[in-house]
């Protein structure tokens, strides 16, 4: 299931209006939080599998950077160079993505898993764009975004409950 937020910041301490726009996707899996957790972080298997990052090089521990390699669906790849700000185990996945400096275009992208029993998860994939750019960079890329966000959180559902291959597109 797929959800947009769109929010306009407008603060007379701000010299322009700043927009956030927050994209989600969430998946139901069947199968414990850990092993969800043992998929995801494992960068290494990410060209086996991922349809919508590629590769991931880095250690998801908090204050690392990381090389992750993006491919919009209908776009060419691009990499990007995000912090990790969270890494908790086995719940949340957080980085911060930025274009060229603080405040044009960043990405504050998050990986969630909520226990909804004991092998059973709700796997959210949300990222919240902000900065000044935003309003004109995000109409081209949302559609792209969004449809990447379903295709990984498609493939990790089935990665993680038949531990199988999956072919990539």
């Amino acid at each position: 299931m797929s959800k947009v937020r769109v929010l306009f910041l407008d603060s007379e301490s701000e010299p322009q209006s700043m927009a956030i726009k927050e994209l989600i996707n969430e998946i139901d899996i069947e199968a414990p939080a850990s092993r969800v957790w043992q998929v995801l972080t494992d960068f290494s298997s990410y060209p086996e599998w991922n349809p919508f990052i590629r590769r991931i090089s880095g250690q998801p521990k908090e204050g690392r950077r990381l090389k992750v390699y993006i491919e919009l669906p209908r776009s060419r790849g691009r990499l990007f160079r995000p912090k990790v700000l969270k890494a908790t185990p086995p719940r949340e996945l957080r980085w911060l993505g930025r274009l060229l400096i603080p405040g044009l275009f960043d990405g504050d992208h998050l990986f969630t898993i909520e226990r909804l029993g004991s092998s059973r998860v709700r796997f959210v994939q949300r990222e919240i764009f902000s900065g000044l750019f935003v309003s004109f960079l995000i109409r081209d890329l949302e559609a792209k975004i969004r449809s990447g966000f379903e295709q990984m959180n498609q493939a990790l559902k089935i990665r993680t409950e038949q531990g199988g291959r999956i072919q990539k597109r």
